[in-house]
């Protein structure tokens, strides 16, 4: 074929998952059940009174025509609700809420709305892959934020290069953290509120697991700090902390200059989400204001007491997650990421996804997904003790 992609695609996807997927099919086909602790894809319905809410929405003829591209004014202020019982934080509906089809979508258009050839944008390393990959698509330049264990994977503000400092257009943050299951406070947030006013760099914050928290922690929102509202925003999501990841619903919210060209962009390629799915998702977060208590993190809350407990057991000492749906183990080994992952694989029958898929400081370490029941778990657990010669 005469006729070649465009090159933005060279900075897309990763050669990692390619041959995990690879792999996987060819010890599937070998006889061996696997088990992919991989992608973190909620493997739980939405509560029934989401579901009810979304087929009695579907009845309704007059909702098949073209959504709104910045959601109906129902989802918008029940957005603006949530926040407020949720974070304390007070949102204008029709200026600082904007519906999407999930956080990723948003992520992704938001560098085409901001990003021109050849701005800076800081970004985490490891980080989850649409961050870099929607900045390379908008053909901006990348500076990577290295998240180390000895610096509780958070970014240093202070060692980034003066001259990055001066040029950098965007950061982007992500607490809690995928792949890293770690967190940051609201004192962390202040500090990167100042640094941001300073440089005068937009902040963007993706808090898509807000609600995936363990053990009586609550996640801040980035928006909680005075002055955050003034350089930034924050994505939001209901996939995980409501089971609605095919369901293709999320938003921004927070500074309406930042977000207004965003909804430039939404506007000129898509029409908005389905009706009932935005009714659905009102229905999941109404529920969760008048109290319908959400248990969905208390579902991942068991895995991963579960998982971590057995893993330990092992002889793989993991540390125990504060949020999320993941775990992030160092190696216990000398093997690389990538070697380890692939034995595991090959060797075991389970899934998990090595830490340089992430970016290069995630070299040493594997993401595990919490996505399997616990007595799928406990079988995770008895073929790693084989694996590793527990």
């Amino acid at each position: 074929m005469r006729w070649k992609p465009s090159s933005r695609l060279d900075h897309l996807g990763s050669a990692i998952f390619t041959e995990m997927n690879k792999l996987k099919k060819k010890v599937e086909v070998s006889g061996t059940r696997v088990i992919d602790l991989g992608i973190g894809s909620p493997d739980q319905p939405p509560a029934p009174h989401v579901i009810e809410a979304l087929v009695n929405s579907a009845r309704n003829p007059k909702h098949y025509g073209y959504p709104m591209s910045d959601g109906t004014p129902a989802f918008r202020q029940t957005v603006a609700d949530w926040y407020r019982f949720r974070f304390g934080v007070e949102l204008d509906p029709d200026t600082e809420v904007l519906s999407l089809m999930g956080s990723q979508d948003g992520l992704a258009h938001l560098a085409q709305a901001w990003v021109n050839p050849g701005d800076v944008v800081l970004v985490p390393d490891p980080g989850y892959p649409i961050y870099a990959a929607s900045i390379h698509l908008a053909g901006g330049r990348l500076h990577p934020m290295p998240l180390c264990k000895e610096n509780g994977f958070l970014p240093v503000l202070e060692d980034i290069p003066n001259a990055i400092r001066e040029k950098a257009k965007m950061m982007i943050l992500n607490y809690p953290n995928n792949p890293l299951a770690a967190t940051a406070d609201c004192s962390f947030f202040e500090d990167v509120v100042r640094f941001a006013q300073k440089h005068d760099i937009m902040v963007v914050h993706d808090l898509a697991y807000s609600e995936l928290a363990f053990d009586g922690y609550r996640p801040s929102s980035f928006l909680e700090v005075d002055g955050a509202r003034e350089i930034g925003v924050e994505f939001n999501s209901l996939s995980k902390s409501f089971n609605m990841a095919g369901c293709r619903i999320g938003y921004v919210v927070g500074n309406a200059e930042i977000i207004k060209p965003l909804a430039v962009i939404k506007s000129n390629i898509d029409y908005g989400v389905f009706l009932p799915v935005q009714d659905a998702a009102c229905a999941a977060m109404k529920a969760d204001m008048d109290g319908l208590e959400n248990r969905n993190h208390l579902i991942y809350q068991e895995r991963r007491d579960r998982l971590v407990e057995g893993l330990r057991q092992a002889g793989w000492p993991v540390e125990n997650p504060k949020a999320t749906m993941f775990i992030w183990a160092e190696v216990p080994d000398g093997r690389s990421s990538e070697e380890f992952a692939f034995d595991l694989l090959e060797q075991a029958g389970v899934v998990v996804i090595p830490g340089n898929a992430f970016g290069t400081e995630g070299e040493g370490y594997v993401r595990i997904a919490l996505v399997e029941p616990v007595d799928v778990l406990d079988e995770v657990v008895e073929r790693l003790k084989g694996f590793l010669g527990g």
